[in-house]
């Protein structure tokens, strides 16, 4: 008999806002490397009732070490990331430590990756969003942004796109974001952190 645990896919959330308007900010940087993933299982996202886009399927390499994941986008607005989270949650069945949020982090720099297990919110409202939702012991796997330059408002910050330098690195960054994520669910947390928490 197998328990739960090993038949339950992984829920790798990419936190973001909806809407033409915010595709490139780099609080949208979730969104963006959760198409990347969706890309290589080569699947579309589909609405969920959840109030989330999703999309099914495996990652990693193809045989026992594949993982079976749900891979989603809140359609809720990042403050509001917890209803949809949850939902997703409790509809596919999903143990907490089984949950990966991917977002932007103000607190290391561009060009960083930090991969943890629960924590605080660090005032990330989508974080702080799921966490009273349904507690912090879930994975976070944290993108830099970096701080904002001179007087600029956070809010102002992580509402902008990324500047013309970071774009130039920016499709090689989600990529490796995309690959830690891989990672944590296949390598587990330890491997996943000593390859990725440069």
């Amino acid at each position: 008999m197998t328990d739960g645990m090993s038949t339950s896919p992984w829920l790798i959330v990419g936190l973001g806002n909806p809407g033409a308007e915010y595709a490139g900010n780099r609080h949208n940087v979730g969104f963006m490397v959760a198409d990347l993933l969706a890309e290589r299982i080569g699947a579309k996202f589909k609405a969920h009732k959840a109030r989330a886009q999703v999309v099914e399927g495996r990652l990693g390499a193809p045989g026992p070490s594949s993982r079976r994941v749900v891979i989603a986008k809140p359609m809720s607005f990042m403050n509001l990331s917890g209803g949809p989270v949850t939902a997703l949650r409790d509809f596919y069945k999903v143990p907490v430590e089984r949950i990966v949020a991917v977002h932007d982090e103000l607190d290391i720099d561009y060009g960083t990756l930090r991969i943890k297990l629960g924590g605080g919110d660090n005032g990330h409202n989508g974080l702080k969003s799921i966490t009273k939702a349904m507690g912090p012991d879930y994975c976070r796997v944290r993108f830099g942004i970096g701080r904002p330059p001179g007087r600029m408002q956070v809010a102002d910050f992580v509402l902008k796109d990324f500047s013309s330098v970071e774009r130039k690195e920016l499709d090689y960054q989600v990529d490796r974001a995309a690959d830690a994520v891989e990672s944590l669910i296949v390598d587990g947390l330890e491997r996943a952190q000593s390859t990725y928490n440069g």
